[in-house]
């Protein structure tokens, strides 16, 4: 079987917007991650300073729940094109499951 090649020439103009395009999504992602270390740093310090179980629990869900978004903001490349019904499945997800933990969490309490 004979195997068609296909080269595809691309102007300077497009290559360097391109190399552009990368070098930014590379900037942001460790600029995203250097952001998690320091959470993660943050949420250590809180445990390790000895304050209260009520502060540092919250903190800790806190910290915990904007590194999910991060990650899959940044690092599984829901910001780009296409991803629409993705998100929109994650975000009616997320807006089913916290009112659901809620009420459970008021039954239980009462």
């Amino acid at each position: 079987m004979a195997h068609d090649i296909h080269v595809e020439a691309r102007s300077e103009a497009a290559y360097k917007q391109s190399r552009r395009k990368a070098g930014q999504a590379m900037r942001n992602q460790v600029t995203v991650f250097a952001l998690m270390i320091f959470l993660t740093f943050i949420a250590f310090a809180a445990v390790q300073a000895g304050f209260s179980l009520y502060l540092v629990i919250p903190i800790i869900l806190l910290f915990a729940g904007v590194q999910v978004g991060l990650q899959l903001y940044y690092f599984m490349h829901l910001s780009e094109k296409g991803t629409g019904i993705i998100q929109f499945f994650i975000y009616s997800g997320v807006l089913i499951f916290f009112p659901m933990i809620l009420t459970f969490i008021t039954i239980v309490w009462i």
